[in-house]
Order: structure tokens, then C-alpha cells, then sequence
């Protein structure tokens, strides 16, 4: 017989919700279903810093082309960018690739079953090591992501502030989680934050936990967690060179496979610095000579930690053109290449200020 809602722990109210509750997504196996260990590992270092409705799309995507880890292990790494196109962070790209060479070169093509073992792997920190154990395996591992984290503010009302709070925060969780269907306690944690303890008006009303719950009855659970004020984003500048040769191609190169962007293709461009050059300066590290000429406005974007800004000088290359390092595309071709996003609006702007796509007259 089930005992009274009041008699069972937060852990067991919360996976009877989630039995009826629980959302559908492409990466989580039906009820009874053996999770694949795939599928869980892809979404988790997809999901990193991104949203569900927008890793959505990138995930049919990806397991079309490449349905299971061996394929991707055979995938060209400039394959495995183009598709990551958009979803940002490029270096959670280059380590999915990596581990899955790993996994299947010296793994016999199977995941790890423990935390430990999983974070020996490229690309997997602490979180995901603990959602694969969890969600894939059915380890009592400890699952804490910003979902999480706002729950167990809330439920214990933690006022003290992130990121400082998150060591108490990951404690309070641990002792949430239970030995029976860890997996589906860490998926359930992560709907109930997505879809009811939500960061606005949170439903308290319908949350299986509000009687356990210690903001709800203060009123104080949508001022949790509390967060310290970033500091501003700093603003970096640059110039980009459009580099067109005789027949029209323009020029990319591949830039260092360490650091922002790393192993993505580009428009050759200065250093990224915190202030701005002059033309004159900025000529210096041009890829080759060129009649450069300044195009009007500028190239903004804003990665996670600083804005960037970027003039945009375009000319047609000289006879050194052949000499150059990098490769030569042409404009109907360059969406075959892994541009980020920021290269993207580099393009779009000097196509849109009649930046020379031809030989000159």
C-alpha cells in the first residue's frame, strides 16, 4: 500500500511526479528502457551552456549522420564543426570528437560506468560524469545544474549567494539523492527546475515539494538563488581582412586548435586586443598585400566573457596570393566551412558594403 504524501521523502514525491510529468526528449529513453549510453553523453555535452529548444534540432541532426559512437569516431573533425555550427563554445565540438576516438581506440567503443573514470575522458568535467553515471548506468552520482541548483536554493532556502553557495548547494543535493532510480531522480530535478521552479514566477502551487519546500511559505522563493553581480564584459577590437583573389575566391584559415574558436575556420584577422589599432598598424598583419581599403562600420559580437569588435578591410590580393597560408573558397562555397558565428557576420558585412568579390577591373 503507498504511504500518505506526507510520510515519504522529497526524493520519492519527486519520482512519482516525474512518472507523470516527465518531459519528451529525443535523447531520453522510454519508461522501463535501458538508456544508451550515446545518446546521454551527446545531449549532456550539447546541452553545456545552451538550451533544450535549441540543442533540439542539432541532436536529430547529429544522430542522423552519425547514429552510433563509432561513427562519429570515423567523422572528420571539420565534419563534426560544420554540424556544431551555431550552438557556440567550439571546443566542446573538438573534445566530443576526441572522446569518441578515445572511447572507441582504447575502449572497446563502450563508456565507463564510474565518475572517476568518465572524467579521465576529454571533455567530461564533473557534472557530465555524474548525469552519464546516473541517467546511463543508474550510479547514485549526484547531478547539479543550474536547474538543480535553483531547487535546492529554494527548497532549503539558501540565501547565501552563486557562485559562492555552490559547494553547500551540491552538498544539500547529495543528500537528495537516492540509491533507487538515481537517473530519474536527476532527470526529475532538472524538469521540476525547468517547467515548475522555474527562475520567474515559479509555480509553487503545483510543485511536489511545496510542503518541503523552506522559501515557499516566506514568499521568498522567486528572490533564490541569489547571485552576485557580474562584473561588466569587456570590450576587445580587431580587423578582419577579406581577401579576394583574381577569380573571386576569398581567403580562410584555419585557426590554432588550443584557445577561443580553436581548430574553426576564419577570415584572417589581427589579434584581438583591448584596444583599437590604427589602419596603418592594423596593415602589419595583413595575410598579404592588397589594395586594403577600410569598409564602412564594424563586426560586433559578444562571446561569454568579453564584446568583440571588428573592422572589416577588404582588397583584392596581388600576385603573392599563391604564397599565402590558407584557402582559397569561393563565395557561393564558404558555407561548406565551419565558420563560428562571428566569422558569419564578418562575411555578411563585407558582402553587404559591395566588398569586391571579382577581379579588378
Amino acid at each position: 500500500m503507498n504511504r500518505p504524501a506526507s510520510e515519504r521523502s522529497p526524493a520519492e514525491k519527486l519520482l512519482a511526479w516525474y512518472d507523470g510529468h516527465r518531459r519528451d526528449l529525443p535523447w531520453r529513453a522510454p519508461p522501463g528502457a535501458r538508456p544508451d549510453p550515446y545518446r546521454v553523453w551527446l545531449s549532456e555535452i550539447m546541452l553545456q551552456q545552451t538550451t533544450v529548444a535549441a540543442v533540439d534540432g542539432y541532436f536529430r541532426r547529429f544522430l542522423a549522420r552519425w547514429p552510433t559512437l563509432s561513427d562519429l569516431a570515423r567523422a572528420k573533425l571539420d565534419e563534426v564543426l560544420h554540424e556544431w555550427q551555431g550552438l557556440g563554445y567550439y571546443a566542446r565540438a573538438r573534445n566530443l570528437h576526441k572522446c569518441a576516438r578515445i572511447l572507441v581506440a582504447d575502449h572497446g567503443g563502450r563508456f565507463p560506468d564510474g565518475e572517476e573514470e568518465l572524467r579521465a575522458l576529454p571533455g567530461i568535467g564533473a557534472y557530465t560524469a555524474a548525469a552519464i553515471a546516473a541517467i546511463a548506468f543508474g550510479r547514485p552520482a549526484t547531478v547539479v545544474d543550474g536547474n538543480v541548483e535553483r531547487v535546492v536554493a529554494r527548497l532549503f532556502a539558501v540565501e547565501d549567494p552563486l557562485p559562492g553557495a555552490k559547494p553547500a548547494l551540491y552538498r544539500l543535493a547529495r543528500e537528495l539523492t537516492p540509491d533507487r532510480r538515481p537517473g530519474d531522480h536527476a532527470q526529475a530535478m532538472m524538469d521540476l527546475g525547468a517547467t515548475v521552479c522555474t527562475p520567474r514566477s515559479p509555480g509553487c502551487g503545483r510543485c511536489p515539494l511545496a510542503e518541503d519546500c523552506a522559501a515557499f511559505p516566506t514568499g521568498i522563493a522567486e528572490r533564490l538563488p541569489r547571485r552576485t553581480p557580474k562584473a561588466a564584459r569587456p570590450t576587445r577590437f580587431g580587423t578582419a581582412f577579406w581577401t579576394v583573389r583574381p577569380d573571386g575566391a576569398v581567403l580562410l584559415r584555419r585557426r590554432a586548435e588550443s584557445g577561443l574558436l580553436g581548430g574553426m575556420m576564419e577570415i584572417p584577422s589581427t589579434d584581438w586586443t583591448k584596444e583599437r589599432s590604427r589602419d596603418g598598424k592594423a596593415l602589419d598583419r595583413a595575410p598579404v598585400e592588397a589594395d586594403w581599403r577600410l569598409l564602412p562600420g564594424q563586426v560586433r559580437h559578444t562571446f561569454t566573457h568579453f564584446h568583440l569588435e571588428l573592422a572589416v578591410m577588404a582588397g583584392h590580393a596581388g600576385d603573392g596570393w599563391r604564397e599565402v597560408d590558407g584557402v582559397w573558397v569561393p563565395v557561393e562555397r564558404l558555407g561548406d566551412h565551419a565558420l563560428p558565428t562571428a566569422m558569419k557576420k564578418v562575411v555578411r558585412h563585407a558582402l553587404s558594403h559591395s566588398a569586391p568579390v571579382a577581379g579588378a577591373d
